[in-house]
């Protein structure tokens, strides 16, 4: 049956091969910082940061729950009192901002509804971007998950969100779909270019595809050039990669791992290969527009029979800190929301999430542009007619999404969630759902009224 089949496509366990074995917890040695905890000119506020962080302390612990879901109001006087305290913070009115993230502390849990969870993590970065970074207090409050806590929250979240699993199989849908239009001059050989490799999840389902391809004794030849943030990450990726595709003998597999910000002449490319860029959470992490703008003219100069681009939906350029606030609030809100679908209150594989990978990204978001000493920027996350006029400003146009890619789409999320499909254009049923944009050209993941990202595939002029 092809319902079978698709579900088969759609296996998890494609998705996510072996643990992150080797990945070692390095443990920092904390040095005694007697510096004020709060900016210069904040002085005389000690003891309410002080109160402020055993109120913190006291939210913290796992078995002090506001069980069920906030009284009928009481989330949005939670998000008013959050907004209040954001305008405080950015006038650096620290008497009032304390006073109202005190009682923000006091009126939400970890183990709450989803208001009260995103709420606390907003809290958290509000509360850091009052202390000077040289606190012990904002180490404390902005303290970094381990390598192994990073990699088993997004390991949670691959698993039971369509959130990561919407992109990657539509990206690689589309690019077997580049590659079969070429197949009488490729030679059977297909390059991928990931820009961003990281743990490498994406592949695996185009590994067993292509395989499923190669079958009679022609093999295909995969090779896969993959950009990372360290020599360990790209080392234990191409382990992990380099492992499942032995299970498939009629596959030639290759990984070439870069740095990221290598250039783009070291690649090694066969004769008449396919070559297919992956631009997926990628761009938005670049500093500027202006790297945004040589990473495209790159891509351009290797001709790539496609490129696909998936980004999250947004305005969240640096522009004011409070419209980057409103903005990542809606969109945070709605991932916390989305969860609730996905997994029960009281999971741990929830926490983890929460606390690990989306409560970091919200802690960052507030206090990126403080933290020019280690070289971080703010995301930009724009919306996709942003993104569409500058591919489209860079020598590429949109291409169609095939039938197939919707169909594996709409698949996807009535496996993985309580799917609510789309009954008309505007109209609002709740849960997951996708839609077609730009005539066909793009189709994006939606939580309720909230678009969450975007997808699409593009070719040069």
């Amino acid at each position: 049956m092809e319902d079978t089949y698709e579900e088969e496509l759609l296996n998890l366990s494609l998705a996510i091969v072996t643990d992150p074995g080797g990945e070692k917890n390095r443990k920092r040695k904390r040095r005694v910082n007697v510096c004020k905890p709060l900016n210069p000119s904040y002085e005389g506020c000690e003891g309410k940061i002080f109160k402020l962080l055993q109120v913190r302390e006291e939210m913290l612990k796992l078995d002090h729950k506001r069980k069920g879901v906030v009284e009928d109001g009481k989330g949005l006087d939670l998000i008013h009192l959050l907004l209040i305290t954001a305008t405080s913070v950015d006038e650096n009115n620290v008497n009032s901002a304390l006073k109202n993230l005190t009682e923000l502390y006091q009126s939400v849990s970890l183990m709450g509804d989803s208001v009260q969870r995103v709420v606390a993590y907003f809290a958290d970065g509000l509360a850091a971007r009052l202390l000077s970074r040289k606190s012990p207090f904002y180490d404390m409050i902005m303290k970094e998950p381990t390598t192994e806590e990073e990699f088993l929250a997004f390991t949670c979240l691959y698993r039971v969100s369509p959130y990561y699993q919407f992109a990657h199989f539509t990206a690689n849908q589309a690019i077997i779909e580049a590659f079969e239009k070429e197949e009488e001059i490729n030679n059977r050989a297909l390059h991928v270019i990931d820009f961003d490799v990281s743990y490498g999840f994406q592949w695996p389902s185009l590994i067993q595809s292509l395989s499923e391809k190669a079958s009679g004794g022609n093999p295909i030849s995969l090779r896969l050039t993959g950009y990372g943030r360290s020599l360990e990450e790209l080392q234990e990726t191409e382990t992990r990669l380099v492992s499942f595709a032995k299970g498939f003998c009629n596959l030639v597999f290759e990984f070439q791992g870069l740095l990221r910000g290598s250039k783009l002449i070291n690649l090694r490319k066969k004769k008449n290969e396919t070559v297919a860029v992956n631009l997926v959470f990628h761009l938005n992490t670049l500093n500027n527009i202006l790297k945004i703008s040589d990473t495209l003219k790159s891509v351009h100069s290797l001709k790539p029979s496609i490129v696909i681009l998936v980004e999250q939906e947004g305005s969240r350029s640096p522009r004011s800190f409070l419209s980057r606030f409103m903005e990542s609030l809606h969109y945070f809100a709605a991932m916390f929301d989305s969860l609730d679908d996905c997994l029960p209150l009281e999971s741990a594989e929830r926490l983890s999430i929460e606390k690990n990978h989306l409560g970091e990204e919200i802690k960052s978001m507030i206090n990126c542009d403080k933290d020019e000493e280690n070289n971080k920027s703010c995301p930009r996350y724009e919306k996709m007619e942003t993104w569409k006029s500058r591919m489209e400003s860079h020598g590429f146009e949109g291409t169609k999404l095939s039938s197939k890619c919707l169909i594996q789409a709409k698949l996807l999320l009535k496996i993985r969630t309580h799917y609510c499909p789309l009954q008309c254009e505007g109209e609002i049923n709740g849960g997951f759902r996708d839609f077609e944009r730009d005539e066909g050209k793009a189709i994006s993941l939606v939580w309720q009224d909230r678009c969450l990202l975007t997808a699409s595939a593009w070719q040069c002029v």
